[in-house]
């Protein structure tokens, strides 16, 4: 058990050093969600008028959503990265060493578990900079880093599946957009209860990528609301057991090719 989480912990390290290395796959996931959610704050700010809004900040609203995107773009990095050490004959090297093949899997996903938790600093730094304050407080803030992990472990799980399954960056860059669509279909931009559009709003509810941006919104603008805590806790739980199943099915897949 000690050498798996020796392995399991440099594998890790090295999925963290390796995206260090390349400045964009650091700052574009930190910048990037941060300049949506200025044009968006600029632009929305006249929802927070309409009857039943839960705040007057729209930045306090609009806080959550960087830290799912954020989470999309670590993963699709990463995971290209992941793809690209298939490709290469990294993991074929590898699978000769006495590292275990489901030592490899928690050590690119602690990896990317690693890098969520700087970014979801990143965001909350930023936010209480410009004037966000927690209605949850410090305890709140320690839940969100927490649930932030989640929600990476979500996207890392079914990223790092698709980065098996093809052992291809290119199919691993196109779960982006994939992924970018469930995001726009979610309320990342208005609660679902305002959503006046009936299609719109069925979407946005059967579209688990809502409960998560709502969990985060919920510790932001909300006083400690466990039911909608709760959900987004229990859907990104749910994400990250069926991502790690099917990853852990591909690479033993692939691993019996090897």
């Amino acid at each position: 058990m000690r050498n798996a989480l020796m392995q399991a912990g440099i594998l890790g390290r090295r999925a963290v050093v390796r995206t260090a290395r390349q400045p964009a796959n650091v700052v574009f996931p930190l910048i990037f969600p941060m300049l949506l959610l200025a044009v968006n704050a600029g632009g929305l700010k006249a929802e927070t008028r309409l009857p039943g809004f839960p705040t007057n900040s729209f930045l306090a609203f609009a806080l959550a959503v960087p830290f799912v995107q954020g989470a999309l773009l670590a993963t699709v990095n990463a995971n290209v990265e992941f793809a690209r050490d298939i490709q290469t004959g990294f993991l074929n090297r590898l699978a000769l060493t006495p590292v275990r093949g489901l030592v490899l899997l928690v050590g690119q996903l602690g990896g990317l578990l690693t890098i969520g938790f700087v970014q979801a600093v990143f965001y909350l730094a930023v936010g209480v900079a410009f004037g966000v304050r927690l209605e949850t407080g410090v305890a709140g803030a320690a839940l969100l880093l927490l649930l932030e992990a989640v929600i990476a472990l979500a996207f890392a799980s079914f990223g790092s599946w698709a980065a098996l399954r093809t052992g291809s960056t290119e199919a691993v860059q196109g779960l982006f957009p994939v992924f970018f669509v469930f995001l726009f279909l979610s309320s990342m931009n208005i609660p679902r209860q305002l959503i006046s559009t009936t299609w719109f709003r069925w979407v946005a509810t059967i579209n688990p990528v809502s409960y998560l941006i709502e969990a985060v919104r919920s510790l932001v603008i909300q006083h400690w609301r466990w039911e909608t805590i709760g959900l987004g806790f229990a859907v990104g739980a749910g994400m990250s057991l069926i991502g790690f199943a099917l990853a852990t099915h591909a690479l033993v897949g692939r691993l019996a090719r090897t």
